[in-house]
């Protein structure tokens, strides 16, 4: 690591760090994992929500003197933060805070690092001072000594086991027993508590305090996004390779066909390949806007609509998060039938990249969860719609609600499957579509409102309304990010190909949402069979060029390590290989009965 880095602007640190650790995540998910958590995360939430304090800590983990963790979840407590127990209470006498675990349910847990290795972690714990809560803090605690790696007195940690896959991390459990910290280790930036026991924050409501304190998992889910976006591109390389090589059936006295030859197996892998365009381009787009909110959000000027533009990151991360792995996750399940028999090979690596992937639907935020943060948001922007006819939207990705009712007034007038081959009709189809979803949400939780609780009407309009609205605005603005940019930083030559695969996930993702076009009127039966025989269009266009598609996305055969999918077009060439590397002599028992 650069000594350098460590003095860099916040934003040119963050991209250095999370382009090492995107590095590392390919090669070795694990690893990846384990310095995100041990490094990176620790690092970005002292510096966000530590003061000059805390400064030294951050310097031991840049000089590798310390292994950290982060500990939010608990046993019986995960995505419901405000209601962990784990307790940290002022001291005033002693100048410290006492942790306690009041039971084996509020017991940290699925701490990576935590199992053998970390020597501190960053602890989450309800504040008390004075006989109040105060809610949710953090507070850097350390676990273990850095020479011997024992726990101190009063802290019971042990491994979780073994897991379905990720064993390279080890994920622990801690529980604390009038374990006691100085009170410096809180960290202050935006709440403290005075040597005397006074409780200061610049926060008058706690759901906001602890909202500021959530915000730094946000560099998190982008890592995750960014692994997702590779393993992804991992697996429909593989599965197009092979394609490209294997042949099956043919016409009478003809010669056999390359599967990727036939209509079905374009329709299973195509809209893959173009999800992993896209879903590639915009992730790297959008931690550019990222890194650009954090270094603005640790600077001390004054910055216009800063709050709402992490606001509305959040919201996108939210939305895509969840987007970004179950697509990756699905893709790989496509990817490994489609390599029929061979893809459950082991070498194959499909195993490998689902056991990676698996996790990332449920952690740093669980994505049925996520979703429902991004349905929030975005019923706050209609409810200033409809009572100011503005959004607070500063990356304008839903500014376009300002005109709700001219385009919810529109419908589709195509005439021919051209019509929906376009950016054009993409776009107005999604801006219909959110807005469309979004009064639907508005109108159910209104309704419901009359005779449930705001919790309850919430919980009741999620299934039909708020969880497609949220789905719908991630591919929508994974798609505006991805048009962006190619219209602003590709060559003119490369446009047609990257506009094709944008149509084509486009046109795929739409294909999901047909039941909500028809229910609101927008198109009829005729608009179905133009959407799909589009994507059956584009698919067929695709087929000459897939192969060069995946060899421009993918990384080095080392990297994707799969017999399956080497770049150098001798699969069985490489298959008998792999299947001469094992034992093929008699095992001893049989030998003697021969």
């Amino acid at each position: 690591m650069p000594i350098s880095t460590n003095k860099a602007f916040v934003k040119d640190r963050a991209r250095c760090l999370m382009s090492i650790n995107e590095a590392l995540a390919v090669v070795c998910p694990a690893v990846s994992v384990k310095q995100a958590i041990g490094v990176y995360l620790f690092q970005n939430t002292l510096t966000t929500l530590g003061t000059e304090r805390h400064q030294h800590i951050i310097e031991e983990l840049w000089n590798q003197q310390a292994l950290s963790a982060l500990a939010l979840t608990e046993v019986a407590h995960g995505s419901d933060a405000k209601n962990m127990r784990t307790t940290a209470t002022y001291d005033q006498e002693t100048e410290e805070f006492v942790i306690n675990t009041p039971d084996f349910q509020a017991a940290k847990c699925w701490v990576g690092n935590l199992g053998k290795t970390c020597t501190m972690v960053l602890l989450f714990a309800q504040l008390y001072t004075g006989g109040q809560c105060f809610g949710l803090h953090a507070f850097v605690v350390p676990v273990r000594d850095p020479k011997t790696l024992l726990p101190y007195p009063g802290l019971i940690i042990g491994d979780i086991g073994e897991k379905i896959g990720l064993n390279g991390i080890d994920n622990g459990f801690v529980m604390f027993q009038n374990y006691r910290i100085p009170r410096q280790n809180l960290l202050n930036r935006v709440a403290d508590v005075t040597k005397d026991g006074d409780y200061e924050s610049s926060f008058t409501e706690p759901g906001k305090l602890l909202g500021a304190a959530l915000e730094n998992l946000s560099a998190g889910r982008v890592g995750i996004m960014q692994e997702g976006s590779n393993n992804l591109i991992n697996a429909v390389t593989i599965a197009v390779r092979y394609a490209a090589l294997r042949t099956q059936f043919g016409s009478d006295n003809g010669p056999e066909v390359p599967i990727i030859e036939y209509q079905l197996h374009q329709w299973r892998l195509f809209p893959y390949v173009s999800a992993a365009a896209v879903l590639k381009i915009f992730t790297t787009s959008l931690t550019d806007d990222y890194l650009n909110a954090v270094e603005m959000s640790n600077t001390d000027t004054a910055i216009d609509n800063l709050r709402e533009m992490i606001s509305e990151i959040h919201a996108i991360i939210s939305a895509t998060k969840p987007l970004i792995t179950w697509t990756c996750l699905h893709a790989i399940q496509e990817c490994r039938e489609a390599c029929g028999g061979h893809g459950y090979l082991k070498a194959a690596r499909f195993g490998d990249l689902r056991s990676t992937v698996d996790p990332c639907v449920s952690y740093e935020g669980d994505n049925n969860v996520l979703l429902q943060q991004t349905s929030n948001w975005l019923l706050r922007q209609w409810s200033s719609v409809i009572n100011h006819n503005t959004t607070h939207s500063p990356l304008k990705t839903c500014s376009f609600l300002t005109n709700c009712n001219e385009i919810l007034s529109k419908r589709f007038a195509g005439s021919s499957v051209r019509h929906v081959k376009t950016v054009a009709f993409v776009t107005q189809t999604y801006e219909w579509l959110i807005t469309y979803l979004l009064k639907n949400t508005h109108q159910k939780q209104s309704e419901l409102l009359t005779t449930q609780c705001k919790f309850t009407a919430r919980n009741n309009s999620q299934v039909y309304k708020a969880a497609p609205l949220s789905k719908a605005y991630g591919e929508y603005v994974a798609l505006k990010y991805y048009w962006n940019h190619i219209n602003e930083h590709v060559e003119a030559d490369l446009r047609s190909i990257l506009g094709t695969l944008g149509l084509l996930y486009g046109l795929s993702c739409l294909d999901k949402h047909l039941v909500y076009l028809l229910q609101g009127n927008y198109g009829n039966g005729s608009l179905v069979n133009y959407i799909q025989d589009a994507i059956l269009e584009l698919c067929n266009e695709m087929k000459k060029c897939a192969v060069s598609v995946t060899d421009a996305l993918a990384p080095p055969d080392f990297v994707i390590n799969s017999v399956l999918g080497k770049a150098d077009g001798k699969l069985y060439e490489n298959l008998r290989n792999e299947l001469f590397r094992g034992d093929t002599c008699v095992p001893e028992i049989l030998a003697s009965k021969l």
